[in-house]
């Protein structure tokens, strides 16, 4: 099985941020670990783990986890950040890998305070098959932009076929996949927008 992993200057430190912040929020809701587990459908062993930093967060578990605290995973990951400045240069833009599912999230403007959007890179590998089982956030705004490849994506029952240079809108109310046919990978640009 592949290893997830979080790239950028100070990786294994803002890992270490990530278990901390992601232990702090389930204290500070109140939740023991097999509350959380109930309501995130993820083993107490693995909450536990991931708490301690013994294992790193699939894209699926972090998803998991920010519907259950009402974030999307580029709040999450900012939290764990230092204020992002103005100007994100490249070498600082955080790269996160799942190397399990094959996705690659590159969040060129993480949230910022005053902000409600965000944008991110993914890169789904040919074969790639990530699913959701809720937005982390009901009434999520996101703007899909395929910059190459083709990119399946099923929002609730409905799915799209979208290919380079095509957008896709909508909100997000139920579960989601997002899925490449290859035989290319798949690279994207997508909106995020608070409701």
């Amino acid at each position: 099985m592949g290893k997830t992993e979080i790239q950028n200057p100070g990786s294994d430190q803002m890992e270490a941020r990530l278990a901390d912040r992601l232990s702090r929020l389930r204290v500070d809701h109140g939740w023991s670990l097999e509350e959380l587990a109930g309501r995130t459908g993820v083993s107490r062993s693995t909450l536990s783990r991931l708490e301690r930093m013994e294992i790193s967060p699939t894209a699926t578990l972090l998803n998991r986890l920010c519907a259950a605290y009402g974030r999307t995973m580029s709040q999450l990951l900012a939290e764990v950040e230092s204020e992002p400045p103005q100007v994100v240069r490249a070498d600082q833009q955080t790269v996160w890998r799942d190397e399990t599912s094959g996705f690659v999230r590159r969040s060129v403007s993480p949230p910022h305070p005053g902000l409600r959007g965000e944008l991110v890179e993914g890169v789904l590998r040919p074969g790639a098959d990530i699913s959701y089982d809720r937005p982390p956030i009901p009434g999520l705004e996101q703007h899909l932009w395929v910059l190459e490849g083709i990119l399946q994506v099923g929002t609730g029952e409905t799915l799209h076929e979208v290919r380079a240079g095509d957008c896709l809108r909508f909100r997000l109310w139920d579960r989601s996949r997002f899925h490449c046919p290859g035989p290319d990978p798949a690279r994207y640009a997508l909106v995020i927008v608070l409701p």
